[in-house]
């Protein structure tokens, strides 16, 4: 793997976005901002906008290590079965990079403008980045770090890719699904309607695996 590529470049640029929004609307910022949201998308502590600045250094390095910790992934698997996915790996880091820009400059614009309720941009991203990942689904092999770990994908790479066949529509379409709804609903609504829908994305899949792999177990006996 080269040691720096375009996706590199690509996640620095997308990495750095969210401070320089910072510095942008810094002079714009009151003497009290929100820095923290609770349930609702509602600010429940405030400091200054000097305090934003510890924010972002904190963000920017979950987001380096994150991007970091995917994109190296297929290097420390012991069985290297990882390295052959290895561009959906690199896919998967720049995705994580623009997800977390883009729920830091979220809420920096949500600071920036006191009335804005930072739900109404929060689901929708969240619905955004699960119909990215479904997209990568098909081209994730077998491996131990990303992808639907069950016990039974991980037993049979026949359950695996028909697991990840179903879960790269389900996570497509249910993703666009969360997006579009949550634009349209708000307030308690769109939480529940995002939570259960998070839910079902996680658990049709694992079942799904665990059908799948004792049927055709039953065949081969």
């Amino acid at each position: 793997m080269k040691k720096f590529t375009w996706f590199d470049a690509a996640a620095l640029v997308v990495w750095l976005l969210p401070v320089a929004y910072l510095f942008f609307i810094y002079p714009t910022l009151p003497a009290k901002v929100p820095l923290h949201f609770g349930p609702g998308g509602k600010p429940d502590a405030f400091g200054e906008p000097k305090d934003l600045f510890g924010f972002q250094y904190l963000l920017l390095g979950v987001s380096l290590g994150v991007y970091l910790l995917i994109k190296y992934l297929p290097q420390i698997d012991p069985k290297q079965k990882a390295k052959y996915s290895a561009d959906t790996f690199q896919k998967m880091s720049l995705g994580m990079v623009l997800f977390l820009s883009a729920i830091n400059l979220a809420v920096l614009f949500a600071t920036a403008n006191g009335s804005f309720n930072i739900d109404k941009l929060l689901y929708p991203l969240m619905g955004l980045f699960f119909a990215f990942l479904g997209n990568l689904m098909n081209s994730i092999k077998p491996n131990y770090f990303a992808g639907i770990r069950t016990p039974w994908t991980l037993e049979s790479e026949d359950t695996w890719r028909a697991t990840h066949r179903l879960a790269a529509k389900l996570w497509f379409w249910g993703g666009v699904l969360i997006t579009i709804i949550t634009l349209l609903i708000k307030g308690q609504a769109a939480s529940t309607f995002f939570l259960c829908g998070t839910i079902m994305l996680a658990l049709i899949p694992m079942v799904y695996s665990f059908i799948y792999f004792k049927k055709h177990q039953l065949k081969a006996e």
